[in-house]
């Protein structure tokens, strides 16, 4: 299938390397690069720093509701994307897209754990599932 994959943090790297080990890889979007640390130093996203290994067009867009990001998703054509940890809410254009449409992976239990830090609160709250 042809892929666009949407994700950010550690938590997406391994579903992006299955994808694109599975799957044709069309584009890989992230959360703009960042300075993220306390010298103030720009680093790359962890799907980002992956993805530079697949010679696929890596897209960081500031907000993926633009007309701007969708018309370029709409050029790659793609049968699914797969978002996973991604950082911004998706809109209906893109989520009705792909011709298979979108496939969204979480850490946790939704909608009660979605949103920032899934994982500690379900284990804040003693959840077994």
């Amino acid at each position: 299938m042809r892929v666009v994959f949407m994700g950010t943090p550690d938590f997406a790297v391994p579903s992006l390397e299955i994808t694109a080990k599975e799957h044709e890889l069309l584009a890989v979007v992230t959360q703009p690069d960042r300075k993220r640390d306390r010298g103030q130093n720009v680093k790359f996203s962890p799907i980002k720093d992956r993805a530079l290994a697949y010679d696929v067009p890596i897209y960081q867009p500031e907000k993926v509701s633009t007309s701007e990001f969708i018309a370029l998703m709409e050029q790659l054509n793609p049968d699914v994307i797969v978002v996973v940890a991604f950082g911004q809410k998706i809109p209906k254009a893109l989520l009705e897209l792909p011709a298979h449409g979108c496939i969204n992976v979480h850490a946790s239990l939704l909608p009660q754990y979605r949103g920032a830090a899934p994982i500690q609160y379900a284990i804040i709250n003693g959840d077994q599932k």
